[in-house]
């Protein structure tokens, strides 16, 4: 699921990108059933959509990882195609968390 920063969208992640960046494109969350992962199904769901989000003329590919609880699976994949931390936020009470990642389609 993706949106782009004119979204109806209330998640506290997609409302802190929102508030800092005037055109986005918000990844909010991309799925392969488990029988199907290791096979790049996930990379090149974000390749296509770098090429579309390019194409309607954004900068810029935006996402949250966990940092706590951790998920070192999802920032070894998002370094790997280019996302670099631009932020952080606790959310959910404190619950929870996250890392703020950009990728630049420049």
């Amino acid at each position: 699921m993706a949106f782009d920063q004119d979204a109806d969208y209330d998640s506290p992640n997609y409302l802190w990108f929102r508030e800092r960046y005037p055109r986005f494109v918000y990844v909010d969350r991309i799925v392969v059933a488990p029988a199907m992962r290791k096979r790049g199904l996930a990379n090149r769901l974000y390749e296509d959509l770098f090429r579309v989000a390019k194409d309607a003329g954004h900068d810029r590919v935006v996402c949250e990882v966990n940092s706590d609880p951790p998920n070192p699976a999802s920032d070894a994949f998002h370094a790997a195609l280019g996302f670099v931390e631009v932020g952080h936020a606790s959310i959910h009470g404190g619950t929870k968390t996250v890392r703020y990642l950009a990728r630049s389609l420049l």
